[in-house]
């Protein structure tokens, strides 16, 4: 796996990787993770391309998520416990 890039975001922790011919792109929040992936072939002009699919509307949806993925956890958790 190839660290290509590190994207400052606030409060969440954005990593760009490529592996076995994807972009893999790795959002961290504390013990939480997303990953999307994207195949290199599918993208015209390579890691440019995948920088410019990611807009600020993408970035404030991903975080909200982390929100929602919190909640769904405690609320599992609170179900055992």
């Amino acid at each position: 796996m190839r660290h290509v890039a590190d994207i400052p975001y606030p409060k969440v922790k954005i990593t760009l990787l490529a592996w076995n011919g994807k972009y893999l792109l790795k959002l961290e929040q504390g013990p939480l993770e997303q990953t999307y992936k994207v195949a290199e072939a599918d993208l015209v002009d390579g890691v440019n391309s995948v920088f410019e699919l990611l807009d600020e509307t993408f970035y404030q949806t991903a975080a909200a998520r982390f929100v929602e993925m919190r909640k769904d956890w405690r609320e599992t958790y609170n179900r055992y416990n």
